[in-house]
Order: C-alpha cells, then structure tokens, then sequence
C-alpha cells in the first residue's frame, strides 16, 4: 500500500516525494519485528516506550517512522499527535476494513467475559455459523487455536486477526474487551454490532485511577465505540440488569438495549430456576418465546451469564431453539469452575477466580451446593491492584471453612509481601491459624493457614478434604504457568491438582 494513502488516513501530510513513492509492505509497532518496506509505528507501552527503538526499526529495514513527537532518524518520519490512534487507523485500512464484513459482538465487564463468550460461541455454531473468538484464553477459528498474551489483542495484532478470520470464512466473531483495550484504543475502528455488559466489581486499580474512572472507561464501550461504527440498524446494547452498574447504563444508552436479569419487565429472564452440583436448569423468557435449558455451567453467577449469551442471540434474531441448543452443547469453560476429574465424593475446582467479586460468586456458588466443608487455595497477584487483597483475604475467610493463602503470579513482588497484604482480611474474618501439622493431624474448626508455594498448597488442601467436601483452587484457571521475578515457569492448576489426587497419599 502507498505511504501516501495510509498517511492522508491518519492526517498526516503526504504530499513529499518519498511518501507518493513509498509502498508499504508491512506495519509494526514492535521493533524487533520489523522488516524491509515496513512502516514502524512508535507507541509508548507500559514498561517501554517505541520511539527509544526508532533506530532498531531503522536497522531492520523501516521504510518510514509515525511517531508522536520529533524524532531524527536515517528515514522519513510523519509526526502525530496519537500514534495509538493512528496504529489503529492504520492497521484497519491496510488490512482492508476487516470488521465491516464480519458481525462482531463485543463483551465487556469484569467478570464473566469469558464464560459469556464460550455460551455465544456455542449458540452461534448451534445456528449454522462460522464463529472467530478472541478472548483471554485464546483466539480460534475453524478448529484452530492460538494463543493470546492478553484478553485484547494490540490494534494491529487485533486487525490482523479479524481480516484472518474473514479471509477463513468467518461470519460472526466473539471478541472479549478489556478496559485496557478500551483506554488503550486497541478497538479504535472495530466497527461493533452488538456489545454486551456483564458486571463491574473493583479490579485494575493499579491501571485505572479509581472504581470510578475504570466504571467511565468501561462504558465508553457503549457510548462511544457502539453508536459510531458499523450499520446503525444493527447495532444493539445487552446489559445484565442484575448488576448495578449494569441498571446505571441503561438509561445512558443511545442505541436499542436487551436488558437480560431477573425482573419480569427485562425482556430476557429467567423462571423455575433449580442450581446444583450438576449444573442449572430451568426456563428462560424471550421475546421470540420461552425455552427450557440444562447448562453443565454451575453457579448464579453463570446463570447471569448464560442470559447475557441469551441476549446477545435475541439480539441477532436467533431462534429459541437455537440458544437452548447452544447453552446444552457446552460442557465446560477451561479455567471456570472446571471440575479436576477425580473422586466423586470430594469435587475439586478450579477457577480463574482472581477479583474479590469473582471469588465471592464461585465460593457462594459452591456453598449453595451445601458440602460439609468448603477449602479455598487462592492468592494474589504481584505488580497488581493492592488494595483488593485483603477484600478477598476476607471473602475467603468468612465463607470458606479452610483458606489456605499461597502464591499466585508473584512477578516482582516478594510473595511475603502480597501474603501480608492478604492477611489482614482474613484475620478480620476470624478462625483458627493452623500449621501444615494441624492440618495433616485433621482439623475441625473455621481457619487459615499460609503455605507460599503454590504446588505444596495445593497438595495441603486436597490432602486436607474428607468426603462431602469442596476444595476450590482459585486466581489462575486456565493459564498454565506461573510468573516468578522475571521467569514464566509452566505450572497448572489442573494438572497439579490431578498429580496429588493420583498419587496414595493423596487420598
């Protein structure tokens, strides 16, 4: 593509004899994956900043530099006031406007994005369509499966991804939506059919100002990337009414909304609801009809959202048969309360628990189940929002039996450090502080104790339940490493605790 053309999108001046000339083979905002005819982009990231590698972009066979201030280099380089902005300009028009052809649903909130996500895909395939995800876990297509270091791909990363899934087919994409991708313009230019709101609950403090700027960048979403991309006929707002902020959003919107929760007047919700260690059934309203459903899902915090997917496909116009279908297909969500398989009379669950919203909704949702004692392995993770350390060292305190405070993703916080940040909510909670000895000697009553190292924790806890217990292990779900200093060592929650079942003294 001409320099000339992608510069007069971003408003830059075009009109040098270099840039008429200039063809582009490439764009890049990571010097070390720059090659010969690309056009680097320098953006500041959150421990480096692109315009101190101009001269490494330059090296590798940069044809030309966007950068955000001055910057004296061996090749032309066109300033901007935001080279964010202008990266995702770019990335849209060079990859020919990907999102314009595809119905791309957006889902945001601080909990149940994923859950949400993997619901939809299922209805969406249930319906006869060709469905893309790109979410925390991965992003997929057509059988295939690639990681994703973050919930929301970089823009360029993120365009390139969806023009892929056009080239293969792809009709409708799921694409999970952090705050960081919103306040970053990682979805600048994704034009959005559909956007969904799941819950808002305190996490990324140490990103975010305070609850209060995480809550307005959150709803930018919906007040700004819904009502100015895509075909306005088809642009719709889903919002749980159940949450609090999700009732706060609805009266901002400009757009059509499908309110989906528990009160009659929400065009989505639900009946005869009966939730147990099998999953939820019941009956859900929607303006198509009523369907019945069984979802393998457990939870009240799933039920919320099963009915988000819901909405979203009431939103699409699919039929009722079409949700329940979907809903019923979908056994499980890696990382979401996912069962470790084992003994029946004792479940194990992991869970990507790392919020104290989240950890109050999976240990609620497993105290509903009534077990005879309920075991919580979680910690927190380094380098992150501090202050809801003790909040969930106290929602683990007050509704579990026996909490067991461990390591998380460290990275360069001592994991002391974030142990002792944790403690003060469960002393606040109350119970005994017990030993590793007391522990293997039996115990009977409410308490806590700390073992850092998450393998030996685990073992603790599983090794510690009798029958008609539940041991929950939470904050890493599905990821399969652990972050120690600068080191990315592998380790699984599953797979740890499957190890310690198989083994004799595991029992």
């Amino acid at each position: 593509m001409k320099l000339s053309r992608l510069l007069h999108i971003i408003g830059c001046k075009a009109d040098s004899a270099h840039a008429k000339t200039c063809r582009i083979a490439s764009i890049h905002y990571d010097s070390r994956d720059v090659v010969s005819g690309g056009l680097f982009v320098a953006i500041k990231g959150f421990k480096f900043d692109g315009h101190d590698f101009i001269d490494d972009a330059v090296q590798k066979g940069a044809a030309a530099i966007v950068a955000q201030h001055p910057v004296a280099a061996d090749v032309p380089v066109y300033p901007i006031a935001d080279t964010r902005r202008a990266l995702a300009s770019l990335a849209d028009a060079f990859f020919e406007h990907p999102s314009r052809g595809l119905t791309l649903i957006g889902i945001t909130g601080t909990n149940g994005k994923t859950t949400t996500a993997y619901i939809l895909e299922s209805i969406l395939k249930q319906a006869g369509f060709n469905v893309g995800v790109i979410g925390t876990i991965n992003y997929r297509y057509n059988q295939q499966a690639f990681d994703n270091p973050v919930t929301t791909p970089e823009s360029l990363d993120l365009q390139r991804i969806l023009a892929e899934m056009k080239t293969a087919g792809v009709s409708h994409v799921v694409m999970e939506v952090s705050s960081h991708a919103i306040d970053l313009d990682r979805i600048y230019r994704c034009d959005l059919n559909v956007a969904i709101f799941t819950n808002l609950s305190q996490d990324h403090l140490d990103f975010h100002e305070n609850l209060q700027a995480y809550w307005a960048c959150k709803k930018r979403l919906f007040t700004e990337y819904l009502v100015t991309g895509g075909d306005p006929e088809t642009r719709v707002a889903v919002v749980n009414a159940d949450a609090h902020h999700g009732r706060l959003l609805i009266p901002e919107l400009s757009c059509p909304c499908v309110a989906v929760g528990h009160a009659l007047e929400n065009p989505v919700h639900p009946a005869e609801i009966d939730m147990g260690l099998k999953g939820i059934s019941g009956t859900v309203e929607v303006p198509g009809g009523t369907f019945r459903f069984h979802s393998e899902l457990a939870g009240r915090h799933n039920l919320e959202n099963v009915l988000c997917a819901t909405g979203a496909a009431t939103a699409l116009n699919l039929s009722p048969r079409s949700i329940q279908t979907g809903i019923e297909s979908l056994n499980t969500v890696p990382g979401r309360l996912e069962r470790v398989p084992g003994p029946t009379d004792r479940p194990i669950f992991v869970d990507y628990a790392h919020t104290p919203d989240a950890l109050e909704n999976v240990l609620l949702a497993l105290k509903a189940l009534k077990p005879a004692r309920l075991i919580c392995i979680f910690g927190c993770g380094g380098d992150r929002d501090r202050t809801k350390r003790p909040m969930m060292g106290e929602i683990s305190g007050r509704l579990s039996d026996l909490t067991i405070v461990t390591s998380d993703n460290p990275r360069t916080e001592q994991p002391a450090a974030i142990i002792a940040d944790i403690l003060p909510g469960v002393h606040a909670a109350g119970g005994l502080e017990y030993r590793p000895e007391d522990i293997r000697n039996g115990w009977q009553a409410k308490g806590y104790l700390v073992e850092p190292d998450r393998r030996q924790a685990i073992q603790m806890g599983i090794n510690a339940s009798k029958a008609g217990d539940i041991v929950v292990i939470a904050g890493k779900g599905h990821e399969t490493y652990q972050i120690i200093g600068d080191q990315t060592l592998a380790f699984s929650d599953v797979e740890e605790a499957a190890a310690v079942i198989k083994r004799p003294e595991g029992r």
